[in-house]
Parts: structure tokens; C-alpha cells; sequence
């Protein structure tokens, strides 16, 4: 994983995922969904996570699934702005 984890961010384990009875895989961030894949994505995702080494390995493949949609430049939401 080398220079892939340079933060040692996926030591937090902020992603998770379910994998419910019709075989759809809920992906969260610290807890809450994030991402949903049914079907033939969720085939797809289930195989490498099946394949992957170890746990850091899991964390990679649900955050590149999730896309990059947490850079560090979001806004925090104010109560006054609504």
C-alpha cells in the first residue's frame, strides 16, 4: 500500500459496508451511506474485496468505489446559513 496511505488514514476505518439479502452493498463513511451498488457493480465489488490482502486493502477498494468526493475543502454547514 506504500505511498497510498501516507496520512494513515484508513487506520480509522472510516468505511464500512453491508451487504443486504438481495445482494445490494451500502457503503459508509463513518456511518453514514455514502454509496449503493446493485447488481452487476456490487458483483464487481464483492469479487475484490474477496481478493483483497488484508483489511487496508478493503478500505482502499470502498474508498476508490465512493469516488473522491472528500478532498478537505468541503464547507462546514452553519446553522446561520439557513
Amino acid at each position: 500500500m506504500g505511498d497510498i496511505d501516507k496520512r494513515n488514514r484508513f487506520d480509522e476505518a472510516p468505511f464500512s459496508y453491508k451487504v443486504t439479502k438481495n445482494n445490494t452493498v451500502l457503503i459508509d463513511y463513518y456511518g453514514k451511506q455514502v454509496k449503493l451498488l446493485k447488481e452487476k457493480d456490487a458483483e464487481k465489488i464483492l469479487e475484490k474485496i474477496k481478493m483483497a490482502e488484508d483489511e487496508k486493502a478493503v478500505k482502499l477498494i470502498l474508498a476508490k468505489i465512493t469516488g473522491n468526493f472528500k478532498r478537505g475543502n468541503e464547507r462546514v454547514m452553519n446553522h446561520k446559513n439557513l
